[in-house]
């Protein structure tokens, strides 16, 4: 019987961002970016407001049109094959977009209409992803009665539900506080490592990032800094991110050492 030999090469990234530039106008938002996102691994996109983080996001999900540059979600690029290619993508926006007078189960049962999950499936993973996040005895109450943080778990609830491949999280702790915070990064690490799901993280808070986490640096629409966290640290001769983040960009006060 022939041995069967486990390769050793790498896997494909779930998200691969290639020379993208984007103008509103005269004014540069980013320029010739390019990184990619790995399967089970975080990625942390760093950088102070206005550095193109959101622009970002709005290109790879599309709701920007990328002129310039290439993108791709596990192998499809959105601009040839239209919202195929979004199909293994989950996204948590910065702005809340649950409805409100529903409940948490009516919200997620309309997403999972939505992404074509039979009822009794969608909840069998309703109730898995619930149970991740310490959420399933909240299910029958409505949205409007929890607060920031069960909002927000909800949202990555509905981000799952379909076993996306890739994740997308646009300062989804924000307004949150630091308990809550910490354990919606510990449930999305362990989740990235579990599920093997990509995710691209982005934020400005230093203490969401670990030191092993992939990390992009942006600032004013330029990557100035890429790789893992501690690597970058190191590079740069920091004591610690907060103090990297300050050499490497030119607005070092928007980043907060929580």
């Amino acid at each position: 019987m022939q041995k069967e030999v486990k390769s050793n090469a790498p896997e494909a990234p779930v998200l691969s961002v290639k020379d993208v530039s984007y103008y509103y106008g005269e004014k540069q938002a980013l320029d010739d970016v390019s990184f990619e996102v790995l399967p089970g691994r975080v990625t942390a996109l760093l950088g102070p407001n206005g550095a193109g983080k959101t622009t970002l996001f709005s290109l790879i999900t599309r709701l920007f049109d990328a002129p310039i540059g290439r993108i791709e979600i596990c192998g499809m690029s959105p601009a040839e094959v239209g919202s195929r290619a979004l199909g293994p993508l989950g996204v948590v926006f910065q702005q809340p977009t649950l409805d409100l007078d529903l409940t948490v189960k009516q919200n997620l049962r309309y997403f999972a209409a939505l992404r074509g999950i039979p009822r009794k499936e969608a909840d069998e993973r309703m109730a898995r992803a619930l149970d991740a996040l310490d959420m399933r005895e909240r299910i029958g109450e409505r949205v409007r009665a929890l607060n920031g943080g069960h909002r927000r778990r909800v949202e990555i609830a509905r981000g799952i539900l379909h076993s996306p491949s890739l994740m997308l999280l646009d300062e989804p702790t924000i307004g949150l506080d630091n308990p809550t915070r910490m354990a919606i990064v510990d449930h999305i690490h362990r989740l990235a490592e579990d599920a093997n799901i990509g995710v691209l993280w982005a934020t400005h808070l230093f203490d969401e990032i670990e030191p092993d986490d992939d990390l992009v640096v942006l600032d004013k629409g330029r990557i100035v800094a890429r790789g893992r966290a501690k690597d970058v640290v190191k590079e740069t001769g920091a004591k610690d991110l907060g103090d990297a983040f300050r050499q490497l960009t030119t607005d070092p006060e928007e980043g907060i050492a929580a």
